[in-house]
């Protein structure tokens, strides 16, 4: 078995190696109008791993072949190509369209996981704009709503983590910024959406100081009218952080907005009283 195996691999590679050898029996194939033989050469090609060839062949055979015999195995091989040659946006669209043209395929489910996971590998980092991660999330949940059962279901988990984490991160970077660029009003908005948002976030400790500090320092600027409700807010916020992490290594710091806040709270009470 191993033997016919290695022969039928090496015969595969054989050929694919003459194919290359001449640069001239290429150009031969691909300008002529012999589509079978286009078609046996471009899977030898696939199959001895030189996509950009088997491309070039595979471009020229998909109009040709279009609702014809092999039309899905040269779409299949063209989508294929494209992945191995890591044009993910291309090998995308592909696989989705082959998705569509090809529903009942017995590659159709395959074909639409793959189509997911190229938008899953154009995610970028998560500093940078985040639209590709959201749709990439919204292939794999729909992937997931359609083929439950699947074989790719523990991968496709484990890459929604990984999206969300970015999503996680890139939102507490905004709205860190905000605080950072002394913007505290938005700041504060942006922090307590966040905390809302992830519950259970391992930056949620410092999601809620820096919310904390935000929203004292925004509250002993303004005009006094609004100065006392909004510092109580502070008070408020303290309670929860220090009810949340005791032991946080921001407690002193949270622990003196919540000082200076009950103080300048007291003193505008005791101007109330003096005026009344």
């Amino acid at each position: 078995m191993q033997t016919m195996k290695f022969g039928k691999t090496f015969t595969t590679m054989l050929v694919t190696l003459l194919l290359l050898a001449s640069c001239d029996g290429y150009e031969k194939i691909i300008k002529g109008n012999d589509f079978d033989a286009k078609y046996k050469a471009a899977v030898e090609y696939y199959e001895g791993e030189n996509y950009n060839r088997a491309l070039q062949l595979l471009e020229n055979l998909m109009l040709h072949y279009h609702g014809k015999e092999n039309a899905e195995n040269i779409a299949w091989y063209y989508a294929q190509s494209l992945l191995k040659t890591n044009d993910y946006y291309s090998a995308g669209y592909q696989f989705k369209s082959f998705f569509k043209r090809y529903p009942y395929s017995d590659r159709a489910e395959e074909a639409l996981y793959l189509a997911a996971d190229c938008k899953y590998q154009e995610s970028p980092d998560y500093y940078l704009d985040q639209k590709l991660t959201k749709e990439a999330i919204q292939e794999y949940e729909s992937f997931v709503d359609r083929y439950p059962t699947s074989v790719h279901i523990p991968e496709i988990n484990n890459h929604l983590d990984e999206l969300r984490n970015k999503l996680m991160l890139k939102d507490y970077e905004n709205a860190y910024n905000y605080y950072h660029t002394e913007n505290y009003h938005a700041a504060y908005v942006s922090l307590q959406a966040f905390i809302n948002n992830y519950p259970d976030s391992p930056l949620r400790e410092k999601a809620m100081y820096y919310m904390l500090a935000s929203g004292y320092t925004y509250g002993i600027n303004s005009q006094e009218s609004k100065m006392m409700e909004r510092l109580q807010q502070v008070i408020n916020d303290f309670d929860r952080f220090s009810a949340s992490f005791s032991e946080s290594k921001y407690l002193e710091s949270a622990q003196g907005f919540y000082t200076k806040s009950k103080a300048a709270i007291a003193q505008l009470e005791a101007k109330q009283k003096s005026n009344n």
